[in-house]
């Protein structure tokens, strides 16, 4: 699949993640939302109404959801361009199959870079058919996505994504901190030497990663959110992505591996 098609097109989504998932009012989102009920800020076009704002008018959360492309693949593929608004009826099965393709896309997007990755040469094949697999699972029909059991296939995904994550870090010589699911909350880890390290799945809420060393690190599932990352250096980091640091804090000194940017409000 191409890369630029696991990336958010919201002009050629129906708002989606503004609509089929809900939210509750906390430090992320100023209000709460029902599972399928329209976000108040979602306009006639589809688009946020405060788009430009959301941090501001305190919907934090909506800055750091990555749908990997999910909403223009159900709105324009397995509902053919059929909105919502004007086809209501089928409206409850477009909300429901979203999570659903959202976690495909994101699998997809999790191979695919792997797939890039030299290092993980050895498991090309696996991830390859992977690939194949979760494609061809993109394009099934809106009633088999809605049933579809995405854990199954995530357990099949991760173990390849695992070995994957692992051939990176094998390459760093040395040895490697494993630090794999673990609650560093708060964690005072300044300048850390955590190149390679294993952090799939780590809390790492609020920890303090300024001027780590975390070039080739495994950081699948990492939870960032207000993580500081100033002046840390992520050259090479394996899975990791634009939301993680969208929730993280950092400076203009983070080092980060292409495509990935400094987020809008590291600059403020």
């Amino acid at each position: 699949m191409p890369s630029a098609d696991l990336q958010a097109d919201c002009a050629q989504c129906f708002g989606l993640c503004c609509v089929a998932l809900p939210f509750a009012a906390s430090n992320d989102f100023a209000v709460n939302k029902d599972a399928g009920t329209p976000c108040t800020n979602l306009q006639a076009d589809f688009r946020c109404g405060i788009h430009a704002q959301l941090r501001d008018k305190g919907f934090r959360g909506c800055t750091v959801f990555d749908c990997f492309g999910a909403g223009q693949r159900v709105s324009q593929v397995t509902f053919g361009g059929r909105d919502w608004r004007q086809h209501p009826d089928s409206a409850r099965q477009m909300f429901a199959v979203f999570p659903v393709m959202r976690q495909l896309h994101e699998m997809l997007a999790y191979v695919t870079e792997a797939l890039d990755r030299p290092e993980c040469r050895p498991a090309h094949a696996g991830l390859r058919r992977a690939s194949q697999d979760l494609e061809s699972l993109t394009l099934s029909p809106a009633e088999v996505l809605a049933e579809l059991d995405t854990e199954a296939v995530r357990q099949e995904v991760n173990a390849l994504l695992q070995r994957a994550g692992e051939l990176v870090r094998n390459a760093v010589p040395g040895k490697k901190k494993n630090h794999r699911g673990a609650d560093l909350f708060g964690a005072r880890l300044n300048k850390a030497k955590l190149r390679g390290a294993s952090l799939r799945g780590a809390c790492l809420i609020a920890a303090d990663l300024s001027g780590a060393d975390l070039r080739s690190a495994d950081l699948i599932g990492a939870d960032l959110r207000d993580a500081d990352l100033s002046g840390a250096d992520l050259t090479g980091a394996v899975f990791l992505t634009q939301a993680q640091l969208n929730a993280a804090r950092g400076d203009a000194r983070t080092r980060l591996p292409a495509p990935l940017v400094h987020p809008a409000h590291w600059q403020a």
